[in-house]
C-alpha cells in the first residue's frame, strides 16, 4: 500500500424525507441560490420540497445547467451570485448540476479569468462559497468529493478540476427521488459508478487488500442490483443501494493508497466534448478496449478481477483476462448502454479529430504508468468501432 492522506468533510443525510433536514443544515440567515438542471426538478415536486424546507431564507433559483455543465451557462450563475450577494449555494440534481455548482462556488470568489481555474486544474482555488447538495441521480459521486468536470462549448473542451475548497458541506441522499428517473439515466449511473471503481482498482497489484476487497464488493453490488434497479424503479432498498454505491465509488476511500488510472475518462471526455455522447456512454465504449489494449501491464489485476468479481476460474491467465473483459462489456450492454462507436453513429473518419483534441489538451501520457499515448488511444478507438 502506498502512503496517503485521506480527507473528506462532507456530511451525508441519507434516507426518505431527508430534504426536510435542509432547515437545520443551511444557515438561517443565508442568501441561497438553488441551482438545478431541467424541468424535472419542478415537475417531480423536488424543487418545491427544497424551497419549502428552506423556509423564510432569501432564496433565488438558477436552472438550465446542462448534462455536461458548460462554462458559458455557469458564468451566468456566477454573475447572478455576485450581483445579488449570494452567500450559500444549493445544488439540486445529479453530478452535472453538482459539478457546475462547484465551479460557481469557486469562480464567484476568484480574482481574474475563471477559465484559469480549469486550465490549472483547480490548483489556483484559494476559497469558495459554501454549498450543499440534494442528489437526485446516483452516478458520479460528486456529492461527496472535491472533483468537477466542466465543458467550454466554444472551445469544444471538457476539463476537470479538483480542490479541497469545493467539497460539499453536506449532501442529502433520498432514494425516493430516483424513482422517476428515465431508464437511460439510471443505466448511465450504473455504468458510471462501475467505471469509477475500475479506474481506481484495475491497475496493478499494490498490496492493498482492504481497498481491493472494498472495490470488488462495490463492483459485485452493481452487477447484482443494476438490472433490478432498472426493472423495479420503486424498489426502495435497491435504489438505496445504488445511490450509496455510486457515492462510495468516488468519495476517495477506495482510491486511497493505491495507483489510479483515469485514461478511459480522459479519452471519454473528448468523445463527449466533440460528439455530445453521455459520459457513461463514452466509458462503456472505451473501457473494454482500454483494458484489452493494455492487458500486458494490467494482467495481474485483470486475473484478480476475473476470479473475484466474475468467478472465472478456468483457463490460462490470458483466458481469464479476456473472459473478464467480455463479461464487462456484456454487463454494460445488459443495462442498455451500448459499447461500440458505431452504436452512436461514429466511424473511423471521426478518430483523427478525437486524437487531435486529446493532443491539444495535453492528454499525451495517460494511465497509472503515464504510458498511454495518443497512438495507443487511436488503436483503442479503432478496436471500439
Amino acid at each position: 500500500m502506498q502512503d496517503f492522506s485521506f480527507y473528506n468533510p462532507t456530511r451525508i443525510e441519507f434516507g426518505a424525507g431527508k430534504i426536510a433536514s435542509l432547515n437545520q443544515l443551511v444557515p438561517t440567515d443565508a442568501r441561497v441560490l438553488v441551482l438545478f438542471g431541467g424541468e424535472s426538478a419542478r415537475r417531480t415536486g423536488t424543487l418545491d420540497e427544497v424551497t419549502a424546507a428552506l423556509g423564510d431564507r432569501e432564496v433565488q433559483l438558477f436552472g438550465g445547467i446542462e448534462p455536461n455543465p458548460s462554462f458559458e451557462t455557469l458564468m451566468e450563475a456566477v454573475a447572478l451570485v455576485r450581483s445579488n450577494d449570494i452567500d450559500f449555494l444549493l445544488a439540486v440534481g445529479g453530478g452535472s448540476v453538482i459539478d457546475g455548482t462547484k465551479f460557481v462556488a469557486a469562480a464567484a470568489l476568484f480574482d481574474g479569468d475563471a477559465w484559469e481555474i480549469l486550465k490549472q486544474g483547480g490548483q489556483n482555488i484559494e476559497r469558495a462559497l459554501p454549498f450543499g447538495t440534494v442528489l437526485t441521480l446516483p452516478a458520479t459521486g460528486s456529492e461527496m468529493n472535491k472533483g468537477s468536470v466542466i465543458t467550454r462549448k466554444a472551445l469544444q473542451a471538457k476539463l476537470p478540476f479538483m480542490s479541497e475548497q469545493v467539497y460539499p458541506l453536506f449532501s442529502v441522499l433520498d432514494p425516493v427521488k430516483t424513482y422517476t428517473l428515465p431508464t437511460r439515466q439510471v443505466a448511465n449511473g450504473v455504468v458510471d459508478a462501475f467505471v469509477h471503481v475500475m479506474e481506481q482498482y484495475l491497475t496493478y497489484p499494490a498490496q492493498a487488500p482492504v481497498q481491493d476487497r472494498f472495490a470488488e464488493g462495490l463492483l459485485q453490488t452493481l452487477i447484482e442490483i443494476g438490472p433490478k434497479a432498472l426493472a423495479e424503479p420503486e424498489d426502495y432498498q435497491t435504489r438505496a443501494s445504488l445511490m450509496w454505491t455510486a457515492t462510495l465509488a468516488l468519495n476517495g476511500l477506495i482510491g486511497a493508497g493505491v495507483p489510479q488510472d483515469w485514461a478511459s475518462h480522459m479519452l471519454g471526455h473528448e468523445l463527449t466534448a466533440l460528439h455530445n455522447l453521455d459520459h457513461a456512454q463514452t466509458l462503456a465504449v472505451v473501457l473494454p478496449e482500454m483494458l484489452r489494449q493494455r492487458k500486458a501491464t494490467k494482467l495481474g489485476k485483470l486475473v484478480q478481477y476475473a476470479e473475484r468479481v466474475w468467478d472465472i476460474r478456468e483457463g490460462s491467465d490470458d483466458d481469464k483476462a479476456e473472459a473478464a473483459i467480455e463479461r464487462t462489456r456484456e454487463f454494460f450492454e445488459s443495462v442498455g448502454v451500448k459499447t461500440r462507436l458505431g452504436d452512436y453513429g461514429l466511424g473511423a473518419e471521426h478518430i483523427d479529430g478525437i486524437i487531435d483534441s486529446l493532443k491539444n489538451h495535453g492528454m499525451v501520457a495517460l494511465g497509472e504508468h503515464g504510458d498511454v499515448t495518443p497512438e495507443h488511444c487511436r488503436q483503442i478507438l479503432l478496436a471500439s468501432l
